[in-house]
């Protein structure tokens, strides 16, 4: 899909200062594959939304730990936090709904894919979806995803029944 076709904004960036290394050059690559952007696009797309602005950061651990402790009072590492924005404004290009940010840590996503018992690429399918439903406003409270267990929470069933939907796309 060419960007003048897309109906969203996805800004993808890694956490400024890491340097591309064995552990995480495939971050890297994905980043600049533009796989995300277009797989971002596809969930927006599939939930209705259009005209968002949508920000994605990559960052390590340690990133993602002082954001957690210092946002949700967590002192631990987590896969991902969004931070709604919920404004508007308008450049050359239309006017744009500034969804907010989602922050996944490349180095816990293996963690979790472990634990779930999927493949990486099925989990960082799982954490955008996740990340697009929660920037909209969605919330699922104290309910989590556990492994071999069917969600009852609305925004984890949605969740679970979206990502059947794209089971073939292969992001890493």
């Amino acid at each position: 899909m060419e960007q003048s076709e897309r109906k969203n904004r996805i800004l993808l960036s890694i956490q400024e200062g890491l340097e591309k290394n064995d552990e995480n050059s495939w971050v890297f690559d994905l980043v600049e594959s533009g796989k995300i952007e277009a797989f971002e696009e596809s969930v927006l797309e599939k939930f209705g939304y259009d005209d968002e602005e949508v920000s994605i950061l990559f960052c390590d651990d340690e990133f993602i730990h002082e954001y957690n402790k210092r946002d949700r009072g967590i002192d631990s590492a987590t896969d991902i936090l969004e931070y709604e924005n919920g404004e508007e404004y308008e450049d050359e290009e239309g006017k744009w709904y500034i969804a907010g940010d989602m922050l996944i840590s490349f180095e816990t996503l293996p963690k979790n894919a472990e634990y779930f018992g999927v493949s990486q690429n099925d989990e960082l399918k799982r954490l955008l979806v996740h990340g697009t439903l929660h920037l909209n406003g969605y919330d699922h409270g104290d309910a989590h995803v556990e492994p071999g267990v069917e969600p009852t929470d609305e925004m984890l069933k949605m969740q679970e029944d979206a990502l059947k939907d794209f089971k073939d796309v292969k992001l890493i």
